[in-house]
């Protein structure tokens, strides 16, 4: 440009109206002369009164990187004022030596002030003030390093090769080098958010490094999140790691690293590994670990689904519950599970899962469990006969009958009764049945022969529904029935001799069958008595 034109240019921007000064800056930034005399007019703007005059000789300065303009471009960063953000990104186009001025004068500024420079050296046009930026994550206030981070992230995309070449070297030399071990939690997590946004597969190391135990939670937090940018995990070793990570605690370190294992394929090889998932403190992950795991018919997978049926939560619950049922070893570990439930109401869950046909060696271990709950009244056998009656209702009866009537044979008429009852809630439970129920309960009955007493004796109206089937022998019954004593006969003869209509021809013929059986005892004598006084012929 001829001298004479850049005379003219500097005397517009010194004076004449406010929109051609403004237009003269433009054109003095746009021509890239570093004239002295030039600069000195963009100085001198930046004193002027018209804040926008001003912002635009100040970013001229630095779009024609006039170094004898840092003193004050660093002075109007000092000041605090709405040319901060300009006159630092300003300085910052200065090449190193501006952002090294600007990276010491951070040290004297308020919090406010260090945040808003560190936004303005981010959109820099130098690779220095890139790196400047990132100086800030080092920064000892957490407000001015989440700032920084916040301002590099978002403007990553838009840097050219070279500067987002400066900024990871920087980057991964501060989260490698010796004075790594030195880094602020806050500093170091913030480095590796700026670091992911980056995607440079050199960082892939630096991120796998800080995913352990021993680092701080934030860290962790932000390696894990880098890490997801990366593609699918490889390497079982890799992967051990990130189940460990899932089984924390803390959801923000636990959350990441499900999604990761999100992408990994489950196969046979790493359902060990996996499976630890099943003991995660956090429901979500143990969900994760139904959804993936749940299919596979191996036993670790059948004990991590088992240990859920306890848990509180409802959905989990009912997950792990139809994962058991869809495989054999799943449904064998149901079973397992039903004989150990500490609760009627998780084996009630457990046995209507279930439902179905079982082995015979099954069908024994179930039913040995049941009979010991029933007969300690134990309300958790209920839910194993529901569950062997659905498998084989007819050899339920016959176990059933069978153990009722070795009972009786031992004259352990209560554990008969009780066995008894079982079979006499089906309502095709058959008539002899119902007999051996109704005579097994004299054996337990008071015997009292007060009216108010014998309507609430259980035996004697068990008797009473099996007069009405015209059927069934009653009479022929109590006869072969040789474990029933006088007194037993007695005190059924007695309470229907009371009756009427069948029901009291059939207490007359029992009290004769007590006189039958014992014709000199006592209760034959009171049979007698019984029949004289009820009107009966003898």
């Amino acid at each position: 440009m001829a001298d004479a034109t850049l005379k003219g240019l500097v005397r517009l921007i010194g004076e004449g109206p406010l929109p051609l000064r403004r237009a003269a800056v433009l054109v003095g930034s746009a021509i890239g002369s570093r004239d002295s005399a030039l600069v000195k007019a963009l100085l001198s703007a930046t004193e002027d009164e018209d804040l926008d005059l001003r912002l635009a000789a100040i970013e001229a300065l630095g779009k024609i990187k006039a170094e004898q303009a840092l003193p004050r471009l660093l002075e109007l960063v000092r000041r605090g004022g709405a040319e901060l953000e300009s006159a630092a990104e300003a300085a910052g186009n200065l090449g190193s030596r501006g952002a090294k001025a600007i990276e010491k004068l951070m040290h004297e500024l308020p919090t406010a002030q260090r945040s808003r420079v560190v936004s303005a050296l981010a959109h820099g046009d130098t690779d220095a003030a890139a790196v400047a930026a990132a100086h800030s994550l080092l920064d000892e206030d957490d407000a001015v390093v989440t700032a920084a981070a916040k301002s590099l992230a978002a403007d990553v995309p838009k840097l050219p090769p070279g500067r987002r070449k400066a900024l990871t070297r920087y980057l991964i030399e501060k989260l490698s080098g010796k004075s790594a071990g030195k880094l602020s939690s806050a500093s170091e997590a913030a480095m590796l958010r700026v670091l992911a946004a980056l995607h440079d597969p050199a960082s892939e190391s630096i991120f796998w490094s800080r995913i352990n135990s021993k680092r701080p939670p934030a860290v962790r937090a932000s390696a894990l999140q880098a890490l997801g940018n990366l593609g699918p995990p490889r390497g079982e070793k890799h992967l051990a790691m990130l189940v460990q990570c899932a089984l924390d605690s803390d959801f923000q370190i636990a959350a990441p690293a499900m999604m990761l294992l999100q992408q990994v394929p489950a196969t046979p090889k790493l359902v060990p590994l996996l499976s630890k998932l099943f003991d995660a403190p956090d429901v979500a992950i143990r969900r994760f670990a139904v959804e993936k795991l749940g299919s596979f018919p191996h036993p670790d997978v059948a004990r991590g689904l088992t240990a859920q049926l306890d848990h509180g939560d409802r959905r989990l619950r009912e997950a792990a519950l139809a994962a058991l049922r869809s495989t054999p070893t799943g449904r064998k570990s149901l079973i397992e599970a039903l004989l150990d439930a500490s609760r009627p109401e998780t084996a009630w869950d457990l046995a209507r899962a279930i439902e179905g046909e079982l082995p015979t060696a099954l069908r024994e271990r179930v039913l040995t469990k049941a009979c010991q709950y029933h007969e300690a009244e134990d309300r958790r056998a209920e839910p194993l006969f529901h569950l062997l009656r659905h498998s084989d209702a007819a050899w339920l009866r016959e176990q059933i009958e069978s153990r009722a009537l070795a009972l009786r044979k031992k004259k352990d008429y209560a554990g008969t009764v009780n066995y008894l009852r079982l079979l006499a809630r089906d309502a095709a439970c058959g008539p002899a049945i119902r007999f051996e129920l109704a005579a097994t309960g004299l054996k337990i009955a008071d015997h009292n022969l007060a009216p108010e007493a014998r309507q609430a004796e259980p035996s004697l109206a068990q008797f009473a529904r099996l007069l009405q089937d015209r059927s069934f022998d009653l009479l022929g019954h109590l006869a072969k029935a040789r474990f029933l004593d006088p007194e037993d006969l007695f005190y059924l003869g007695f309470h229907f001799a009371e009756q009427n209509g069948p029901a009291r021809e059939f207490g007359g013929k029992v009290l004769q069958l007590v006189i039958q059986r014992a014709p000199q005892s006592p209760r034959a004598k009171d049979a007698r008595r019984k029949l004289a006084s009820a009107g009966f012929d003898l």
